[in-house]
């Protein structure tokens, strides 16, 4: 069995995780706390195998944690900052992930995992993902807490800056303190396109489209000319011959 310690200071992080290593065979979660001081406490008195650690903590960084222990488990880092992610590497760790965490990215990074009975730990096929990826969600931090957004709600997701704003069916947009880039690598390629630097859309939700433009719930957006032929490759795979 593999033992693991969750160490995030926002408690829906702790139970986003919680609930994805509980769906797991051979993974099990020995204590979970939020702040780095707690999980060194944890770390002298129970053995862990895998440490799932948060980054920009109150009191000590996860990142100082990890260097000030003579003999650290495996870590993977959660993170919403993505500047850390050089410091990460050079520490060793297994992986990096920036949140909002997609399932299937959380599996690619436990499946880097050395585990003591060392079984390796299958990868969802496309297969699999295309059943699930209905019932796929993510957690976004917007208006002081933590707001669950299926997947198959999204229509687009809008650049601003430092910012994104999600549109989604039948709610009000979500605006977010996430790049879009880190955005994009979290989200499942096969559902979502970037056809601008502002602009990233669910390829289910496209209703028509030109070589400069395409059209999402009755709205009219711009296909970035450096995106136009990689827009055009996926749109025209997808489409009935």
């Amino acid at each position: 069995m593999t033992r693991c310690l969750l160490v995030d200071d926002e408690p829906p992080a702790l139970e986003i995780l919680e609930s994805y290593l509980e769906g797991l065979d051979g993974f099990e979660v020995v204590a979970s706390c939020s702040n780095a001081i707690q999980a060194f406490r944890i770390l002298q008195e129970k053995p862990v195998d895998v440490l799932f650690l948060d980054i920009h903590m109150p009191k000590l960084l996860g990142t100082d944690l990890l260097r000030s222990l003579p003999h650290p488990p495996q870590v993977i880092f959660t993170t919403a900052h993505p500047e850390f992610a050089v410091d990460a590497f050079d520490l060793a760790a297994v992986d990096y992930l920036l949140k909002p965490i997609a399932f299937d990215r959380f599996l690619r990074a436990v499946a880097k995992v050395e585990r003591p009975d060392q079984k390796p730990l299958p990868l969802p096929v496309e297969k699999e993902q295309s059943v699930t990826s209905q019932d796929a969600f993510l957690y976004f931090r917007a208006d002081r807490k933590m707001v669950k957004v299926f997947l198959k709600n999204i229509l687009y997701i809008e650049s601003l800056k430092d910012y994104v704003k999600v549109i989604t069916q039948n709610e009000k947009p979500l605006v977010v303190k996430q790049s879009m880039s880190a955005l994009e690598e979290t989200l499942p390629q096969r559902e979502f396109l970037r056809i601008h630097r502002s602009y990233l859309v669910a390829i289910d939700k496209i209703k028509a489209y030109t070589p400069t433009h395409l059209e999402v719930a009755g709205l009219e957006l711009p296909i970035g000319r450096l995106y136009q032929k990689e827009v055009s490759r996926v749109l025209t795979s997808s489409a009935l011959t």
